[in-house]
């Protein structure tokens, strides 16, 4: 059973920056990536980036690219997000997230999620 921990959440100025984490256990090699979603509210779940899990394939959501960084330590079984110049439209729940079925964007390609952590960035 694939469980996902997420933690690092909380509330920033904008500008800041924040380094999420998601810790993972009983991760089998049916599991291709690793992805991060949020989901602000009254609106979707939408997503944010995704890697292999054992290689260094990365896709980033247009709105974040370039201030972004997913990343993993395969030894500690842990994916992070590295957050920088946050901007108060980054307020969201985020959800860390495994995936059988390839690197996607899709949450529904996504077979198992975390609790999510709140992140709230002040203007």
């Amino acid at each position: 059973q694939v469980q996902l921990v997420e933690s690092g959440g909380g509330l920033v100025q904008a500008g800041d920056s924040l380094r999420l984490s998601c810790a993972a256990s009983g991760l089998t090699g049916t599991v291709y990536a690793m992805g991060w979603f949020r989901q602000a509210p009254g609106k979707e779940r939408e997503f944010v980036a995704t890697l292999r899990w054992n290689g260094i394939s990365t896709v980033y959501a247009d709105s974040v690219k370039g201030r972004f960084t997913i990343s993993r330590d395969n030894a500690k079984n842990t994916v992070y997000l590295a957050m920088d110049n946050l901007k108060p439209e980054d307020t969201a729940v985020y959800y860390c997230a495994a995936s059988a079925l390839g690197l996607s964007i899709r949450s529904n390609d996504y077979a198992y999620w975390g609790q999510g952590t709140q992140v709230t960035v002040s203007s």
